[in-house]
């Protein structure tokens, strides 16, 4: 449960590896790392999020590399944000004393975070100051398969084996002679440091405190824009800063999460590379950070997503931050995997997928940036080949809803027609004819309009199941469940008080429980997805049955749902995808975009229903 004053607590490890609930997140907008409850800082991929990483302890403790700061003899620790920043402390209590760790990717003194612009440093500062006692702190910084050291400037220069493309600086307050020192400290002692790579700094000052003081208070502004008044509200901040720290703010891509190959379940071979942008992502997301006060992020992530599918000679399902085709999924030996959960993956195999909600997404995608500053876009701000490729699009989705493909959850078995998918080809249809009647521009929109009220129809009989009193996942009935139904009126297809989707949300919240307000995305003995095993309650479905709640008039039920959502997050208000059911640990790539775009979307409806303001 998120804690803005958290206890300290014993630092567990399983299988050498701290639990996905003791991970803290820091950023700059272009990269980001994860700092443990122990001081090691065991993932960050460098210059990017996409990039390989220089850190990967997360994925082999042994061989993977780390940056750790910490007392010996380590007893207990807690960690907390900085209210309202991306600026992390960690204090750490060894047998002799107390230790208080900052951490942050820094940003230029007043860099304005709404910009469209790069404000990282290419900087990570890591500053320890002894609160109580003595400590002999330990600084350890072991990229990833080595490399050369020298003497360099006022620090020491790194050269990693398998990164020539880097070059990396670490400065100190204090003599450096190794990548490996002790430092005996006592109270009110300081030891900074400081890695940069993309420059060098020989002779500007090591001022580490101003670095992170620049850095809150360009957070704290990027926080004033923040407007929501509901429940959970300091969840809901802090949300919107998760959400910030995945975005790559100088070109507006969201990455899905900033890591790859978490397993979903432990042990299982669920682990995939997260660390690229699904135009999918982009509705929901932009959805979400709108209606909290974050009109710029979401206009820039509409822009990428836009720009992205006009460049593409097939529109793809996701794209790399450049808004390139993602590479190739291969598995790397070299490492045993999160708590020996292989394969370790790189790329995404299901980037070259068959996915027709992939037309309403775009289309949904350029409805709400078309809707941008309150109505003021106009048809001379549409180019017109954007135009004829959103209109193309939407003739694609009037025939491809049909055919099979792989679905919302890129199931890697045989594809079926998804009800989900024909349902968004509806949106593709509803959208396109939308935009052109608002904005006159041409097109096949009375045929748009007919078809999306005639798959509407379509979706509502025959995926419609008597004897189970539900809505099926496959167009063809037999009443087999997924929790992507839930999706259908977030996104307009049905309403969620039509007496079909009434009876699937029943259905639903019963028949894919994991408990105490937990959802599967489907079950396994019912819809194969390809692969073997089974998997953890996917966080995303459960809020959306918290939204279905709202939108139902049910909101006891809603209220009480999300609040128990909300207290699974770790004590930074951090979510994973999924869920163990039965241990209640994280799962999956963390933290995860989805989650969090939940944490806001499921708020802001409920606020909303409360006062009886229009969602």
């Amino acid at each position: 449960m998120h804690d803005p004053d958290p206890p300290f607590r014993p630092v567990h490890r399983r299988e050498g590896y701290l639990p996905l609930e003791d991970l803290g997140l820091i950023g700059d907008g272009t990269t980001s790392a994860l700092v443990g409850l122990d001081g090691s800082i065991s993932w960050m991929c460098l210059p990017r999020f996409d990039s390989e990483p220089l850190f990967c302890g997360l994925l082999d403790h042994a061989r993977g590399g780390h940056f750790t700061l910490a007392p010996e003899e380590l007893v207990e620790a807690r960690q907390r944000y900085e209210p309202d920043t991306g600026v992390l402390t960690t204090e750490l209590r060894s047998t002799t004393g107390l230790v208080r760790v900052t951490d942050a990717l820094t940003v230029r003194r007043g860099a304005d975070l709404t910009d469209d612009l790069s404000a990282g440093r290419c900087e990570l500062v890591r500053s320890a100051v002894v609160l109580a006692g003595h400590v002999r702190l330990r600084a350890v910084l072991e990229p990833r398969g080595g490399g050369t050291v020298r003497a360099l400037f006022s620090g020491l220069e790194l050269r990693p084996s398998q990164r020539p493309d880097l070059r990396l600086h670490l400065r100190s307050n204090r003599l450096l002679t190794d990548l490996r020192s002790s430092h005996d400290l006592r109270q009110g002692d300081h030891l900074d440091l400081v890695l940069s790579w993309g420059r060098f700094h020989r002779h500007h000052r090591f001022e580490a405190d101003v670095m992170l003081a620049d850095t809150a208070a360009a957070w704290r502004r990027w926080m004033e824009h923040f407007d929501y008044f509901g429940p959970q509200e300091a969840l809901v901040r802090r949300a919107a800063i998760t959400l910030k720290l995945c975005d790559h703010w100088a070109n507006g891509a969201l990455v899905a999460a900033p890591t790859s190959s978490l397993p979903a379940p432990i042990g299982g071979i669920r682990n995939w590379d997260y660390r690229y942008a699904w135009i999918r992502d982009a509705a929901y997301a932009v959805f979400a950070l709108r209606r909290v006060g974050f009109t710029g992020e979401a206009d820039a992530f509409l822009g990428w997503a836009l720009d992205a599918v006009e460049q593409s000679r097939n529109p793809r399902i996701m794209y790399t931050i450049d808004g390139c085709p993602v590479p190739d999924e291969i598995e790397d030996a070299e490492f045993e995997g999160y708590r020996r959960s292989t394969p370790v993956r790189w790329g995404n195999g299901a980037t070259d997928q068959r996915q027709h909600d992939l037309y309403g997404e775009i289309l949904d995608c350029a409805d709400q940036w078309l809707r941008t500053d309150q109505w003021l876009r106009t048809a001379s701000q549409v180019q017109p080949a954007l135009w004829v490729r959103l209109a193309g699009l939407a003739d694609t989705a009037e025939q491809a809803w049909r055919q099979p493909d792989q679905g919302i959850w890129e199931v890697r078995s045989e594809g079926r027609a998804f009800t989900y998918s024909a349902g968004m080809c509806q949106v593709a249809l509803d959208r396109a004819a939308t935009i052109s009647e608002r904005l006159n521009l041409p097109g096949r929109t009375t045929a748009w309009r007919a078809s999306a009220d005639r798959l509407r129809r379509v979706i509502l009989e025959e995926s419609w199941d008597e004897d189970a009193q539900t809505l099926s996942a496959h167009l063809d009935g037999g009443g087999v469940l997924d929790a992507s139904l839930l999706a259908l009126p977030l996104r307009q297809v049905l309403p969620a008080d039509h007496p079909r989707m009434v009876a699937t949300t029943t259905a639903i919240a019963k028949r894919l429980s994991a408990g105490d307000g937990l959802l599967y995305r489907y079950l396994h003995r019912e819809s194969s997805d390809g692969l073997s095993g089974d998997e953890g309650a996917f966080m995303l479905c459960s809020f959306w049955l918290a939204d279905n709640l709202t939108a139902q008039g049910r909101l006891d039920e809603a209220e009480e749902l999300y609040a128990s959502l909300c207290a699974r997050t770790s004590p930074l208000g951090l979510l994973p995808e999924q869920i163990d059911a039965t241990s209640g640990e994280f799962m999956g790539n963390f933290p995860q975009a989805f989650s969090h775009i939940g944490i806001i979307a499921s708020g802001v409806n409920l606020a909303r229903a409360k006062t009886g303001a229009r969602t």
